[in-house]
């Protein structure tokens, strides 16, 4: 089931204290990404963080589980209304984060 985009667009907004953010679709559903860096899936209406033991120092409550069927477990947020955290978080996540591969050009 895809994520609705209105709830997409308000957790990208609610991120949007760590810098810039942008969603992605793929595979139905959305990736999610602070300054280039994914950091995330928005995944059947649900909000999934890439688990960094930086963002666990952030978590208020560390709950586990696979964004789809078949994924490695990540940090689920159900409480998504608190902007300062949830940008704290983000921030703490992407600074943990290795820096994204450069693509390779197309001959």
């Amino acid at each position: 089931m895809a994520s609705d985009i209105d709830l997409v667009n308000y957790i990208a907004d609610q991120c949007g204290g760590a810098g810039e953010i942008t969603t992605r679709l793929m595979f139905g559903d959305y990736a999610i990404y602070c300054d280039g860096k994914i950091f995330g899936l928005i995944s059947d209406n649900g909000f999934y963080v890439k688990p960094t033991d930086a963002g666990k120092q952030q978590l208020r409550e560390v709950v586990m589980r696979p964004p789809y069927e078949g994924a490695k477990d990540y940090f689920f947020l159900a409480d998504i209304d608190d902007r300062d955290y949830i940008s704290a978080l983000v921030r703490a996540t992407c600074n943990a984060l290795p820096e994204p591969k450069p693509r390779k050009r197309k001959k």
